[in-house]
């Protein structure tokens, strides 16, 4: 195996494991539903911030972030995937809360093909027949999926671009992933700690208030960090375009989860949709394993 063919099996692993953690989140953001969304959204941000600065430190690797806050070429783009990820975490624990779990899946069944148009027009990616197919027929599934779903599209649109947005950024930002997550979230921080602390002034917080909301509450950090870090491992290491259709991974598990677990109905069209995207995914691998054994030497 070359040193290419090892960093994309990585990667891949990588976005399987980040992808599979944001599949299972509705389960647990639902234990939180009578937490105000903004202060899950600050809580994430204060305790991911103690667990990724636990983590720089154990690694030995604190002068690499300190470097990092103080470069204004790597804060500035970092600034804005921190915005990103911000918008997107807000609007689905919204939605999640607010039992709009399949349109969040939704937005995460839109954001794949996003990226992909991201990679071909930003990072001039190629994209091979059998992949155009495949895209094709995963966004008839989409389009189909949206069409049930209006009033409630601005969510997943939402949710689609912010985080589409989001990687783009950290794809094109040379920092280490816990790096740049660090920097992320040190920056989100001032502005968490005034939301708590006026929230705190005009009615309170929901931390404290019982030993399983505030254990809840502290085990959003490394809800949040986890998946994030092998979201951007992934995101160094794979292209846009696998990327993208690889995402189809965590809207299917939140929508299973909506579907049979949380109580939300699921009509014939999101039946037909969940199918068409099911047979673009497929397409799409195949077509990814034939092109990798037709580069693979003969000799091996």
């Amino acid at each position: 195996m070359t040193q290419a063919e090892a960093e994309a099996r990585r990667g891949l692993l990588a976005a399987i494991g980040a992808y599979g953690l944001w599949g299972l989140l509705p389960l647990f953001f639902r234990l939180l539903h009578h937490v105000d969304p903004t202060e899950i959204v600050t809580q994430r941000v204060l305790w991911s911030l103690v667990l990724i600065l636990a983590i720089l430190a154990a690694r030995g690797t604190l002068p690499a972030f300190r470097a990092a806050l103080g470069n204004r070429r790597l804060v500035l783009p970092l600034a804005g995937s921190a915005v990103m990820i911000a918008i997107n975490w807000l609007t689905y624990v919204w939605a999640v809360n607010d039992n709009h779990v399949l349109a969040a899946s939704l937005g995460y069944f839109l954001n794949p093909l996003v990226n992909v148009l991201l990679g071909v027009l930003v990072l001039k990616e190629r994209l091979r027949r059998a992949q155009l197919l495949a895209i094709a027929v995963a966004a008839a599934g989409v389009a189909i999926l949206a069409a049930s779903a209006l009033t409630t599209l601005w969510i997943s649109l939402t949710l689609a671009f912010s985080f589409a947005f989001y990687g783009l950024l950290r794809k094109l930002t040379p920092v280490a992933p816990m790096t740049g997550l660090g920097v992320e979230t040190a920056l989100l921080t001032p502005l968490a700690i005034a939301y708590l602390l006026w929230k705190a002034g005009h009615g309170g917080i929901g931390f404290g208030q019982d030993m399983s909301t505030t254990s809840l509450l502290i085990l959003s950090g490394g809800v949040t960090t986890v998946p994030l870090v092998l979201f951007a491992m992934a995101a160094q290491r794979l292209p846009m375009s696998t990327l993208g259709l690889m995402q189809y991974i965590a809207p299917t598990l939140q929508f299973l989860c909506g579907i049979l677990l949380l109580g939300e109905r699921l009509s014939t069209g999101q039946m037909l949709s969940f199918g068409l995207i099911w047979i673009g995914l497929i397409l799409f691998a195949s077509d990814g394993i034939a092109a990798a054994r037709r580069r693979r030497p003969a000799a091996a």
